[in-house]
């Protein structure tokens, strides 16, 4: 005898589970339920259909796989929340019983875990199941990275602790500082949203978004609770990476940390880089601002004292020397610093791409330079990138906080200011006072040997890796255009950084020139109207007594100019012929006479189309026609942008 299947143990319906039904095998609450699943990266799943899945009659709309609930029974964190389930009940049954010392008393066991044993989790081992090799966590860290920094910008409030802003503060400034020692950074990007990062880490490229450091306004209609449990996560997430990070390049964790110069506004100057194993007299050497100390190893000193004797004794022959010393302490073969080159096996096959080498050094870039800011440009993310592009002396003004190279402006020795207000023009007043003068004086002093760029300048000599003229970033000029570096541009997009009679199309250049014509024309014309006009008030001026008789020839001239007309094209109605219209120049007919041209190619070529649509199957037309939808829309914008280009310039060149 067969054995009697029953409604919701086989099939679809076993392998899925309700979210009601999942909280009840957990015995959990659900805001617990929702932790967990998040820590542990259990997301809700859509069945094919529903109504076999379902086991009651009711619509269930939230459902989980069966052995992914299966999975967590087994979960030791289950064990603690079901502990602080039991003190919450514990302190709850004390207010009940009006027992106020022994609420208290369990209050305070869960105020003070270290010394009463209150039960606490921790996410250690959730991330080493989620994360079983480093480049999978590398991965994962571009949400992570985003997260972190929108919350170390926001207020303190009942739904984020500060304690929590604190900590996802120090745990990206530390990234950061990762990013400086090693010059991971890449390139950036200044956007509406905020300033987009991109970083390479061990071969992976990581990109996260940074806000502005705006006041932000808390909105009620946001649930922090489960924003809370992604940043719980995310902030173990990103101690294991910056741990794993430091250590990699020799470096010790975490950094020593000056609270005081934090609350100074010190930010990446509050931490000070050790490096690990640094024997020194007095104690371990800590860099900041992106130097790290490395050790002498004893072997490569020898070598290099031993270069010197014979350097003083015999100066011949040192290249040869120096060589020899270099193979004999790596142990390794002379490196070599050519490209690899890769040659098909057989004649006649493919072209591989060959690898390119940049001579550009990220490390190099600002190297040579001394920066000041300005106290209106943005502090942070300059430091930032112009510290992992390799500029160790970088001064601001005191009121942007501490840890500056210099705080007074005319310093000698800075090469490059950074400002970010238009240059103000002196007003004299009426009564002679001078005060505005001087203002403008204050705020247009230019200090000379220094060169005076807008931050942009910065963002742009960063992602094309190389530093750009000077001169087209200074102070109260037009910028060029910021681009972002994360969109490779195609054939047939508009790009700005083009000239506009390079990219826009023959029908779009003769539609302009006919309308420069048509305006220049039109403009003729009021100057016309108007000389007339000027003229007749001349005459109205001289003679007062033949206005009447003047008016009434201009009616009488108008009267037959229109009856002529009229005349003109009911001839031309009853012949069958075009009607004859005002005279047009030579250049203006040839412009109309090409506009034409390509009007009829255009359609001509659309009916060559829709004949050859007409051959393909109706899968391969539809799949045709979406891609002419998408081209087109891509064609109408850009238009759209090359005509709000075109009418810019215009703007510009009347100005």
């Amino acid at each position: 005898m067969a054995k009697i299947k029953r409604k919701g143990q086989t099939g679809a319906a076993k392998n899925y589970i309700t979210r009601t039904q999942a909280v009840k095998k957990l015995q959990l609450s659900l805001p617990d339920f929702r932790k967990l699943c998040i820590w542990k990266g259990i997301y809700p799943r859509e069945p094919r259909n529903k109504k076999k899945v379902s086991k009651s009659s009711t619509a269930s709309t939230t459902f989980y796989y069966t052995k992914d609930i299966q999975y967590l029974l087994h979960e030791p964190l289950l064990q603690k929340f079901r502990d602080q389930k039991v003190l919450e009940k514990k302190i709850s049954k004390a207010l009940g019983r009006g027992d106020v010392s022994d609420a208290a008393r369990h209050e305070r066991n869960a105020a003070r875990p270290e010394k009463t044993g209150k039960p606490r989790y921790t996410l250690n081992h959730v991330i080493r199941e989620r994360y079983p090799t480093f480049v999978d966590a590398l991965r994962d860290l571009d949400d992570c990275l985003s997260m972190l920094f929108l919350f170390a910008n926001l207020p303190s409030t009942s739904a984020v602790p500060a304690k929590m802003i604190a900590r996802c503060e120090r745990l990206c400034l530390e990234f950061e500082h990762y990013l400086i020692v090693s010059h991971g950074l890449r390139k950036s990007f200044l956007s509406i949203k905020g300033i987009y990062y991109q970083a390479t880490i061990q071969g992976e490229d990581i990109l996260w978004l940074v806000p502005y450091k705006f006041n932000q306004r808390i909105l009620g209609d946001i649930d922090f609770r489960i924003m809370g449990t992604f940043v719980e996560f995310y902030m173990t997430l990103l101690s294991f990476v910056n741990y794993r990070l430091y250590t990699s390049i020799g470096l010790k964790y975490p950094p020593k940390f000056d609270q005081l110069k934090d609350d100074m506004g010190g930010e990446l100057g509050a931490f000070a880089i050790e490096g690990v194993n640094i024997a020194t007299d007095d104690a371990t050497k800590a860099v900041t601002n992106g130097d790290v100390a490395h050790g002498v190893d004893p072997k490569v000193q020898a070598e290099v004292d031993k270069v010197v004797r014979q350097l003083k004794s015999d100066p011949s022959n040192v290249d040869q020397e120096m060589e020899d010393v270099t193979a004999d302490v790596d142990g390794e073969e002379k490196p070599n610093d050519a490209i690899d080159k890769f040659e098909p096996v057989a004649p006649g096959g493919d072209i591989l791409p060959q690898p390119s080498s940049s001579s550009n050094d990220p490390a190099e870039l600002f190297s040579q330079f001394t920066f000041f800011l300005s106290r209106e440009t943005p502090r942070q993310p300059l430091e930032f990138i112009l510290r992992a592009f390799g500029c160790k002396r970088i001064g601001w003004d005191s009121v942007l906080g501490e840890g500056s190279f210099t705080t007074d402006e005319s310093d000698p020795s800075i090469t490059h200011q950074i400002v970010d207000r238009p240059v103000i023009q002196a007003a004299t007043k009426e009564d002679g006072d001078g005060e505005d003068n001087q203002t403008s004086q204050k705020l247009n002093q230019r200090y000379p040997g220094r060169v005076y760029v807008q931050p942009q300048w910065v963002w742009d000599c960063v992602n094309d890796d190389e530093l750009k003229s000077p001169e087209l970033y200074a102070p109260g000029a037009s910028l060029p255009p910021h681009l972002s570096p994360f969109v490779r541009s195609t054939n047939g997009q508009y790009d700005p950084t083009l000239p506009l009679e390079a990219q826009e199309t023959e029908a779009e250049a003769l539609d302009a020139d006919l309308a420069d014509d048509k305006e220049a024309e039109d403009e003729e014309e009021d100057e016309n109207d108007m000389d007339i006009g000027s003229a007749n008030d001349d005459s109205e001026e001289e003679d007062e007594d033949d206005v009447d008789v003047e008016e009434d020839e201009e009616e009488g001239s108008e009267d037959e100019d229109a009856t002529l007309q009229r005349q003109r094209e009911l001839e031309a109605e009853i012949a069958g012929k075009a009607v004859p219209s005002k005279k047009v120049d030579a250049k203006t007919k040839s412009k109309l006479d090409a506009k034409k041209a390509l009007e009829k190619k255009a359609k001509e070529e659309a009916e060559d189309l829709e004949r050859a649509k007409g051959m393909l199957s109706k899968k391969k037309r539809k799949l045709f026609e979406q891609m002419q939808y998408t081209n087109n829309k891509k064609s109408a914008e850009d238009v759209k942008l090359r005509s709000k280009r075109r009418k810019l310039e215009k703007e510009k060149s009347k100005a």
